[in-house]
């Protein structure tokens, strides 16, 4: 599997971007996804997952109503719409793939990384 994120950028607060990954090397449909990111001198920390299917997601309460989280089974790509960004939003953000249908949380539930694309949001 590969997993190519790009998307990424310097943004003010309060601005927005999207991040994509897109996703090759099996069958997309077959697993679900998530977005984690990592800060300097910090743990790679849980953003947002989602099901193979996309009807089911969950968030980090830091940012439920901010981010969205979503699919293209056809087009082998997925997203995260993120909106009202905050400086703490700042990090490098990986999107992974699980070898299975549901979501999950931890790092370890994913078994293959993309290369990371950096969001760095000032004040």
């Amino acid at each position: 599997v590969q997993l190519q994120a790009s998307g990424g950028g310097l943004v003010q607060a309060g601005g927005s971007l999207r991040l994509s990954c897109a996703f090759s090397g099996r069958t997309f449909s077959n697993a679900a996804m998530g977005w984690f990111r990592q800060a300097p001198g910090k743990e790679r920390e849980f953003v947002a997952t989602i099901n193979w299917s996309g009807g089911s997601t969950r968030y980090t309460d830091s940012v439920k109503g901010r981010f969205t989280i979503s699919r293209d089974n056809a087009k082998k790509v997925l997203y995260l719409q993120m909106n009202s960004l905050k400086p703490e939003d700042t990090a490098v953000y990986y999107c992974a793939a699980r070898q299975s249908l549901q979501i999950a949380i931890k790092t370890w539930d994913y078994r293959d990384w993309g290369q990371g694309t950096q969001v760095t949001v000032s004040s």
